[in-house]
């Protein structure tokens, strides 16, 4: 089993990444670069998260052989030496061979930095540029990345100056390293702490709230009233930059030198306003330079970009409306069906995707009935107050974990007690169940963050290329901070537990931080007990009655502004919700038409074609022509009138209103399908 662990755990977490990529981003429209370098940013986060606790429980391991193999003098002071025989140190199933965590950590970490400091920024500027050639992408990027780099310089410059300054060092290229980590994991642990303070208070109160099914429908018409002045908004905006598009594309005739850049914007518009713009050009019409001022090449690179943010945004807006009526209906339905004598779950319109028949097998109405009325508020109940008791256990150890004489973090307390046992089985999911949990409190709060409309990461594959590539920069940044502090917690970083001990393979690529004492001494001790501060202020909402007092409308049940979009947004439910009761009515009698007439049409048609078949052998053999005539027309005629009844599919109609003796239609009366027989009875034996 030595390596197994690691290389399942490899491919695990790559699928994982790769799916959770394929919920927000789209494989089929976005660029090739921005899939894979937002897929191996994730896929680098997740993968410290999840190897991390195997680097745990082999240095444990290796920290159990150090202390029998040496004597009680070289370990004095040593944090293993209660391992007094041989017979304790048993090799872990998990145990990773010496010499592979080192390079594997080194390479994870460097790629990770070199992603989020240097690559992913450079691609979120190519990918937002409008640029009509590679050239002109690339000079854009640098161009707005000058400063973003030059901010960065100036405080790697400022560690170097104070490094230098300081005469008990001596500056070296290990120096140098450390220098730079610190500071990347310092600005790290800055952002960490906030978005940490905010996971942990309300990722309980979510599943909490989640149980209270008036609480849901209330907050899904508020979203509805935003989302629909959203949706507005970013339909008049489409609409004016189309207009823009069609002013242009009407002035840049088919020999201008720009119109290839012309043409590169209109295949960026949807295909409706491409064919309205292709039947109002006139590419037959040379253009005149003296008579007309046309746009520059920069006007149109601003145009495309214009273009491109437009349309992301309109068809954004339009899917996440379709999935918040869908989320509005199903709580409808909810609602109705608590209070059902069947107990059988009855939704109000059919599911427009089909279902996989093995979950409709076992997920009866029965079953969803139980589940949905009954069992899931309990369930979110419960899971709210189990995550309730690890946030208040990761707040304490996070005020706490600073002290090792005596140890007051619970971490610490945890793994101390399965280390003595060398349970490490036990060592390895206290470990993985700690960074998880703290890995869902900050990433998740990085799916829900919105930074205006530059930053919004939507799923079913509505996230734009730049917010999928800032998303894996945050997570390139958070997460090399986010281990250390919990290898803090778990007092397995030797620079808090101050005990000289082997340190795991992650903290020493990392280095000593004692080069900058007041960042190892102060700032990563002390800085961490914000989260209290922070969980307090996201308890009581500080930041969402600020950003409501600023004008940004928040869900907030005292708020008068509250209850006015609530209503709002339950008449727009109201309003779609009959919009769909009549498309479906229609679809219903469209479907009873087939059923009631579709084979009469066929029974009729085979016996129009039988008596056409009699009655032109009876001509062949008889001489009366006139008679010939008038049945071969005749029965023409009827032909006629049974293939434009069969195309005939109205909209909308009473099927109850309609008997055998309407369908019996005369030449020149107007079709149900919006058709007439145009010819009258001499026009049609006129061409006989």
């Amino acid at each position: 089993m030595s390596g197994a662990a690691l290389g399942l755990e490899i491919v695990l977490v790559f699928f994982l990444a790769l799916v959770l990529l394929h919920r927000y981003g789209d494989f089929k429209k976005q660029h090739r670069l921005v899939i894979i370098a937002t897929l191996l940013a994730w896929y680098l986060c997740f993968l410290i998260v999840f190897i991390l606790p195997l680097d745990v429980s082999t240095t444990i391991y290796n920290r159990c052989k150090l202390a029998v193999n040496s004597s009680p003098a070289e370990s004095n002071g040593s944090y293993v030496t209660v391992a007094p025989s041989k017979q304790k140190c048993i090799k872990p199933w998990s145990y990773i061979p010496n010499g592979i965590m080192p390079i594997f950590w080194r390479v994870v970490y460097w790629t990770s930095q070199f992603l989020t400091w240097i690559l992913l920024p450079f691609m979120q500027s190519y990918a937002r540029s409008g640029g009509f050639s590679i050239t002109g992408k690339i000079k854009t990027a640098l161009i707005e990345n000058a400063i973003y780099y030059g901010t960065y310089l100036l405080i790697f410059g400022a560690f170097l100056i104070y490094v230098a300054v300081n005469p008990n060092f001596n500056l070296q290229w290990n120096q140098l390293q450390t220098i730079g980590i610190a500071a990347a994991n310092t600005w790290g642990l800055f952002l960490l702490v906030l978005l940490l303070g905010y996971g942990l208070v309300e990722i309980p109160r979510s599943h909490w709230n989640g149980a209270k099914r008036g609480y849901l429908l209330m907050k899904t018409y508020f979203k509805a009233a935003k989302l629909m002045t959203e949706k507005a908004d970013a339909e008049e905006n489409l609409e004016d930059i189309m207009e823009e598009v069609r002013k242009v594309s009407e002035s840049i005739k088919y020999n201008h030198p720009l119109r290839k850049c012309v043409d590169t914007i209109l295949k960026k518009c949807p295909t409706e306003y491409q064919e309205r713009m292709g039947r109002n050009m006139d590419d037959y019409e040379d253009f005149d330079e003296r008579q007309n001022s046309y746009p520059s090449e920069k006007s149109l690179v601003k145009l495309h970009k214009q273009v491109i943010y437009s349309v992301q945004r309109h068809r954004r807006t339009q899917v996440q409306w379709q999935i918040l009526l869908e989320q509005a209906f199903y709580l409808e339905d909810v609602a109705k069906n608590e209070t059902s004598a069947t107990r059988q779950f009855v939704h109000t319109f059919r599911s427009q995707e089909p279902e996989n028949k093995i979950i409709q097998y076992f997920y009866t109405p029965t079953v969803e009935w139980y589940w949905e009325c009954l069992l899931r508020p309990w369930f979110y109940r419960v899971l709210a107050v189990v995550l309730a008791t690890f946030s208040v256990i990761v707040v304490w150890s996070e005020c706490t974990f600073f002290s090792t004489k005596p140890v007051l973090s619970l971490f610490a307390v945890f793994i101390q007690l399965a280390e003595k046992t060398y349970n490490y089985i036990y060592i390895e999911m206290a470990c993985f169940l700690t960074i998880f949990f703290l890995s869902i409190c900050v990433y998740s709060t990085v799916f829900r963050i919105r930074v205006f409309n530059y930053y919004h990461l939507a799923s079913h594959h509505q996230t734009d290329a730049y917010s999928l590539l800032f998303s894996g920069m945050l997570f390139c940044r958070l997460t090399p901070p986010l281990c250390l502090n919990f290898l803090g917690l778990t007092h397995m970083d030797a620079t808090i537990s101050h005990r000289n001990t082997q340190p795991t393979a992650y903290t020493s690529i990392m280095g000593s931080m004692r080069v900058l004492s007041f960042i190892a001494d102060g700032f990563y001790i002390y800085y961490p007990m914000l989260v209290v501060i922070l969980c307090i202020a996201t308890y009581f909402s500080l930041g969402t009655r600020c950003l409501n007092l600023l004008g940004f409308q928040q869900f907030m049940g005292d708020s008068e502004m509250t209850s006015d979009l609530i209503d709002e947004g339950k008449e727009l439910i109201k309003r779609e919700k009959r919009k769909r009761q009549r498309q479906e009515e229609g679809e219903n009698r469209r479907r009873e038409w087939k059923e009631r007439y579709g084979n009469r049409d066929d029974s009729t048609r085979n016996r129009v074609v039988h008596t056409d078949q009699k009655e032109s052998s009876f001509s062949e053999t008889n001489i009366s022509r006139p008679l010939s005539k008038y049945t071969r027309a005749n029965g023409r005629t009827e032909r006629d009138r049974i293939e434009l009844l069969q195309d005939a599919e109205p909209l909308d109609f009473n099927a109850d209103s309609i008997n055998d003796d309407t369908l019996e239609l005369d030449s020149g009366r107007y079709q149900p399908g919006g058709r007439y027989l145009s010819m009258s009875r001499s026009e049609i034996f006129d061409d006989v």
